[in-house]
């Protein structure tokens, strides 16, 4: 049993990279994406993605997560400037003790139920920097972070996209030894962090206003 789940977890991350390499054009008639109920796979996966704020404590396998950040490198991007610097952190000295210098500015951070980090508890952290000299980077941040979700929820991974650490790393002096470790280029600025771990809760989708959506004629 172990030789078969570990056989179909490997098939399955063979499938996850050739979904994030640059595949040939296909025609708009085709449905290869389908599945085998006729429902599109890639459609059924951006709808049910939530974003998640419980995790099990296992931090994401570093292949797996490889794979995630090969789907967000392949993000469209202005002018092919790849204009992000992207780095991951499944340390727990780092996390703890970030965290414990937040805590300290924060302290009514640690009296929520259940709190154990600053990154909703989660054992993975992908910490996104955008070049502050091109005035796409944040947008093509943007895209790439979508990609790296996306791609972790069609692995049963959850993820949440986190902007109050990366301000707190940014503004707070107590925080700069931390940020200093990031080791981005100069120019760059820390943008966001994204939380990746395996959920621990299942929450609902909350509704949309599709009244801010419209064609113009």
């Amino acid at each position: 049993m172990k030789s078969l789940k570990k056989m179909m977890g490997g098939l399955c991350l063979m499938c996850a990279v050739a979904g994030c390499s640059a595949p040939a054009a296909k025609d708009a008639t085709t449905s290869e994406t389908n599945t085998k109920d006729g429902t599109n796979a890639v459609i059924e996966n951006i709808l049910s993605r939530r974003s998640i704020r419980k995790y099990l404590p296992q931090a994401v396998n570093r292949d797996t997560m490889q794979i995630i950040l090969n789907c967000g490198i392949n993000a469209p991007n202005g002018q092919n400037k790849q204009s992000w610097e992207v780095r991951v952190v499944d340390n727990p000295d780092f996390i703890n003790g970030l965290t414990e210098v937040y805590k300290k500015e924060n302290p009514q951070a640690a009296n929520e139920p259940g709190f154990k980090n600053m990154f909703r508890n989660a054992p993975t952290v992908v910490f996104v920097a955008n070049d502050g000299a091109y005035d796409f980077s944040q947008v093509d941040c943007g895209l790439l972070g979508g990609n790296m979700m996306l791609s972790a929820w069609s692995m049963g991974i959850g993820s949440c996209c986190l902007g109050g650490p990366a301000r707190f790393m940014t503004d707070s002096p107590a925080a700069a030894e931390y940020l200093k470790k990031l080791d981005f280029p100069e120019g760059y600025k820390l943008l966001f962090c994204i939380a990746f771990g395996y959920p621990d809760e299942t929450p609902a989708a909350k509704p949309r206003n599709a009244a801010k959506v419209r064609f113009i004629e």
